[in-house]
């Protein structure tokens, strides 16, 4: 064997730490990015951040405002102000112990309460493992109704349903019935199967799907993450004078300085010079990148206001077609940089507040050339669905021949159904309302 020495050539691209930082940062909402600034701050002694003043009128619509997007993307981060769970299930332990003087009694209502979910139901494996039997599981269920709100502590719908029919309407014995053996085909409105099954008239059938409707399939509302969620928008856009204008909320984040007392390092030749011109570079990188990514975000909302004007005018309904593509050739830039830029931001129109990434949209192809948005179908497909007959509501088929021949939509029937599915439209079956 002969051994060769060799020389070769290669080039790799290698993406530095700065490099990465600065991807991560562009995608950061602006909440995201006061907590990172605030980071290097703690991590970088040649960062010294200055509060700006706060602006009182403000900090009310711009900062706390109440959040309605309907959107699937990536998670925001948000403000919430929630209730105390613990609190109330500590007040309804109160409650089992001042109703119950048996201490094993008030043990079982204990263990049940901390027990629930927070609908107030209790897990169907919750004898599992459990220091009680079922049937002083069964018994407790039942003592913790005096106590609590009725239905609570069931281990599923059909029992919620049965608890408080009994406790409550102990009287009405088909609305039991109906939920004893027939509760899937309430779910799936097979009304005609139910009032032969139960050898029942039709109008009786809606009465007793009125009452049931009437109860409380949640019956626990205390135990709710009923959070009040408030958002900060990134950007917002207001129309004066009949012209759009727009502005970064931003106002708030701590302006960033040199710290003065260590700038002597950077001269001298210390052992800890080295360490303060590698975090002097930090400093100025942050500097750098906001900057970037702040004329990035600016770039891009011009494009957007200009090319989405009806949609600022008139709401998601007049929401035209547009790809990242589209404003990342009308910004000179890569794709992949326009789709880190709006990952993350809400903006806040006349109409509210939206995930950025909703003013993109692919499209549909209409019989005049001409192409629709996918989010004005869908609005259109709402409309549809809202002012329909309910005895006799349209099927995903009907709906698609309807938007081809009457507006010229070109759309399937699976495409209808999958857009049901995402706006919670349930079918055309458990549309359908009862006919006497």
């Amino acid at each position: 064997m002969k051994l060769v020495l060799q020389q070769r050539q290669e080039l790799n691209l290698l993406m530095t730490v700065e490099l990465r930082q600065a991807i991560e940062l562009l995608q950061y909402s602006t909440y995201e990015l006061e907590q990172f600034i605030r980071q290097q701050e703690l991590e970088n002694p040649m960062i010294e951040l200055k509060e700006k003043e706060k602006d009182q009128h403000s900090s009310f619509e711009e900062r706390v405002n109440r959040r309605k997007i309907s959107s699937g993307t990536a998670e925001m981060p948000i403000d919430i102000i929630q209730c105390n769970e613990q609190n109330m299930r500590n007040e309804l332990v109160k409650h089992a112990k001042f109703h119950f003087a048996d201490v094993n009694d008030q043990k079982l209502l204990q263990y049940l309460i901390y027990n629930l979910d927070e609908h107030g139901y209790l897990s169907n494996d919750i004898g599992n493992n459990s220091p009680y039997t079922m049937e002083e599981i069964d018994r407790g269920i039942h003592l913790l109704q005096q106590v609590g709100p009725s239905g609570i502590g069931a281990r599923d719908l059909k029992e919620c349903l049965l608890l408080q029919i009994v406790n409550e309407h102990p009287d009405n014995k088909l609305a039991e019935r109906l939920v004893n053996d027939h509760l899937q085909l309430i779910a799936d409105r097979k009304w005609n199967e139910i009032a032969a099954k139960m050898d029942i008239s039709m109008a009786e059938v809606k009465e007793l799907y009125e009452f049931i409707q009437s109860l409380n399939p949640r019956p626990c509302s205390l135990l709710d993450d009923d959070s009040t969620e408030y958002v900060t928008p990134d950007i917002i856009v207001e129309c004066k004078d009949g012209t759009f204008a727009f502005h970064l909320n931003d106002h708030y984040l701590p302006a960033i300085h040199l710290n003065g007392s260590y700038t002597h390092y950077l001269q001298s030749k210390c052992d800890a010079s080295k360490f303060m011109q590698t975090q002097y570079k930090n400093y100025q990188w942050l500097l750098s990148s906001i900057e970037q990514r702040r004329n990035t975000i600016i770039k891009i909302i011009n494009v957007l206001l200009e090319k989405q004007e009806p949609f600022f005018k008139k709401g998601l309904q007049a929401l035209k077609p547009m790809t990242l593509k589209e404003v990342a050739d009308a910004i000179e830039m890569h794709e992949s940089t326009v789709s880190r830029a709006t990952a993350n931001k809400v903006i806040q129109t006349p109409f509210g507040s939206f995930d950025l990434r909703m003013l993109f949209t692919s499209k549909l192809e209409t019989s005049d050339g001409n192409s629709i948005s996918q989010t004005k179908v869908k609005t259109l497909l709402e409309k549809l669905i809202a002012e329909e007959n309910k005895f006799k509501p349209y099927s995903d088929q009907k709906i698609a021949e309807y938007f081809n021949t009457e507006k010229g939509i070109t759309i399937s029937r699976r495409t209808i159904s999958k857009y049901r599915e995402e706006l919670r439209i349930p079918s055309s079956s458990k549309r359908k309302e009862i006919q006497i």
